[in-house]
């Protein structure tokens, strides 16, 4: 496995991306301290929306992605891994399901059901030793939701806000999927068919949807 090369989706030579990683590789000298400049802008610069779908293709791309102004779990965890690879720390997408217990009303709206899946978040190799990190929930939204944003220290995982300020419980890990070298597109369409059977096919049948 390569984690280190750029991809059709992590395509961290475009000039997009370098000039993201050109901000952070002129401020921050260690692997570690650069890791973390990137955990932070790529979760709080891209405002966090779990209601916008595509199985296309274009849309996965990382220098896609870094020109929106928002993006799902899955998206920001790309964004994040190319920027990685683009100053050599080897990163790869990890998939899971995760269900949420604030602020749900929506979610269960839209998808009838409170738990997310596939849920993404990255893996990196800082230092020699593999860290799980989750750059999804951007700061103002966790403020609204009255929940501490995830911080990563660079030294240990940190993929889980599992319960709020108040000690409710926010969130929770119902299966692990495991990590990618690439963006397994094929792999996601298939899951989305499995949980969610209507909303696949208003996906498949347009380029783009938004709950």
């Amino acid at each position: 496995m390569n984690y280190l090369k750029p991809t059709y989706y992590f395509d961290y030579q475009d000039d997009v991306i370098q000039k993201i990683v050109a901000e952070i590789n002129q401020n921050y000298d260690s692997d570690k301290e650069k890791a973390i400049a990137l955990y932070n802008k790529v979760r709080d610069a891209w405002r966090y929306n779990p209601y916008n779908f595509t199985f296309n293709k274009e849309h996965y791309k990382a220098s896609n992605i870094a020109q929106q102004s928002e993006g799902n779990c899955v998206d920001k965890s790309i964004l994040l891994i190319a920027c990685l690879r683009a100053i050599k720390i080897p990163a790869r997408l990890h998939l899971g399901k995760e269900k949420n217990h604030i602020a749900v009303e929506r979610l269960t709206e839209k998808f009838g059901t409170n738990e997310l899946t596939p849920h993404g978040m990255v893996n990196a190799n800082i230092n020699g030793k593999w860290l799980k990190m989750s750059p999804a929930f951007n700061s103002s939204l966790c403020e609204r939701l009255n929940v501490e944003p995830l911080a990563f220290d660079g030294e240990t995982s940190s993929y889980l806000q599992a319960y709020n300020s108040e000690g409710s419980q926010f969130m929770e890990y119902l299966d692990d999927y495991g990590h990618f070298e690439d963006v397994p597109l094929d792999f996601m369409k298939q899951n989305i068919q499995e949980h969610y059977p209507e909303l696949f096919h208003l996906i498949d049948t347009r380029k783009e949807y938004s709950l």
